[in-house]
C-alpha cells in the first residue's frame, strides 16, 4: 500500500507584522550607543560600590554591587539578544545564535543565586555574632548609594524611548527599579548616622539579598526552563493545539512541538492531517493565526492526507511503513 505525503513547510515568520500589535521587536541599531554607555557607567559604579564596601566592611554596599551587578548583566543580555538576531544562520548553525541569550539568562541567573546566598550567610552570621560596627560609615554608604541613583536613572533615561519595545522596557523598567533599590540604602546610611542602628547594615542587605533572590528564582527557572526545550510560559500548548485542529479542513494534529529559539522567538512544527487541496490558503491562515494569538514567528508545519496520517512514523507507537 502506498500513500501520498504532503510535506509542506510553513514559511518562517520572523519579521514584525505590523497588524498584530504586539511588541515583541529587537532593539534597534541606535541603542547601541545607549546600551554601551549604560553598560559602561555601571561598570564603574559596580567597581566603586564594591571597592568602598570592601573598604568599610558594609554588606549593604557589596549587596548592592551585587545587585547593580545584575544590571550589567541584564543590559549585556539585552544587547546581545538584539545583536544575536541579526547574525545569519548557516549550515552547521541552521538557527543561528539565538540561543545563546537562554545560556546567558541562565549562567546570569545561577551566578546571582549563589553570590546572593553568600551575602545573606554572611550577614546572618553578623546578627547572630553581634558583628554590626559600621566604624561612622553612615556618611560614606549615602554617598556612595547616592551616585547609584544618579547613574541607574541616568540609564534608565537613556532607554525612555524605547517603551514601545518589550526587550529595550525591559532595560528601562530593570534600571527605574535600580535607583529605587539604591536609595533605600541610602536611607539605611541616614538612620545608621542619625539614630546610630549599626545593626541595620546586615538587614538592609538581607532585604536587598531577598529582592534580588526573589527575582532572580523565576529567571532561573524559566531559563532552565527553556534550555531543555520547555514550552514557553507566554504559550498554552493546549490552546495552540485547538487552534491547529480548528483550521478548515484540518481532522487532526500530531507531532506537536513549540519551543524557544531564543529569549524573544518562538518556533513551532506540527503534523496537520487534511484532505484539503488549498494547501497554500491552510498554511497562511495557520501561521497568521499562530502570529497573532501566541506571537509565534518560526512554524513548519507538516500537512499529511488521511492515509498517510494513520501510518505516520511520528505518531505514538508507529512506525512508517510502505508495502
Amino acid at each position: 500500500m502506498s500513500s501520498t505525503h504532503d510535506h509542506t513547510p510553513a514559511h518562517d515568520h520572523d519579521q514584525e507584522h505590523s497588524h498584530s500589535g504586539h511588541g515583541h521587536s529587537h532593539a534597534p541599531a541606535n541603542f547601541n550607543k545607549a546600551f554601551a554607555i549604560g553598560i559602561t557607567l555601571n561598570i564603574i559604579f559596580v567597581a566603586i560600590e564594591a571597592f568602598y564596601g570592601w573598604r568599610i566592611n558594609s554588606l549593604a554596599l557589596l549587596a548592592d554591587a551585587g545587585h547593580n551587578l545584575s544590571d550589567v548583566a541584564g543590559l549585556v543580555l539585552a544587547w546581545g539578544g538584539a545583536l544575536a538576531v541579526k547574525l545569519v544562520p548557516n549550515a552547521r548553525h541552521t538557527y543561528g545564535w539565538k540561543r545563546a541569550t537562554i545560556l546567558a539568562a541562565f549562567a546570569n541567573a545561577l551566578l546571582l543565586l549563589v553570590a546572593m546566598g553568600g551575602l545573606a550567610w554572611e550577614a546572618i552570621g553578623r546578627l547572630m555574632s553581634g558583628d554590626v560596627s559600621l566604624h561612622a560609615q553612615g556618611v560614606t554608604i549615602m554617598v556612595v548609594a547616592g551616585i547609584g541613583i544618579v547613574i541607574n536613572t541616568a540609564t534608565a533615561l537613556l532607554f525612555m524611548r524605547g517603551g514601545d519595545d518589550l526587550n529595550i522596557r525591559g532595560a528601562f523598567l530593570h534600571m527605574a527599579a535600580d535607583a529605587l533599590v539604591s536609595a533605600g540604602v541610602v536611607v539605611a546610611g541616614a538612620l545608621t548616622l542619625w539614630m546610630g542602628w549599626t545593626w541595620l547594615d546586615p538587614v538592609v542587605s538581607l532585604l536587598i539579598a531577598a529582592v534580588i533572590l526573589w527575582g532572580t528564582w523565576g529567571l532561573f527557572k524559566q531559563s532552565l526552563h527553556m534550555l531543555f526545550d520547555g514550552v514557553p510560559d507566554s504559550v498554552d500548548p493546549d490552546a495552540v493545539r485547538k487552534l491547529l485542529q480548528g483550521l478548515p479542513d484540518v481532522t487532526e494534529v500530531h507531532d506537536l512541538h513549540v519551543w524557544a529559539m531564543g529569549t524573544s522567538q518562538i518556533a513551532l512544527t506540527a503534523h496537520l492531517v487534511t484532505d484539503t487541496t488549498d494547501t497554500a490558503a491552510l498554511l497562511c491562515e495557520a501561521e497568521e493565526e499562530l502570529h497573532e494569538h501566541f506571537e509565534i514567528r518560526h512554524v513548519t508545519l507538516q500537512l499529511e492526507t488521511p492515509a498517510y496520517g494513520q501510518i505516520c512514523g511520528l505518531r505514538p507507537g508507529m512506525r512508517c511503513q510502505r508495502e
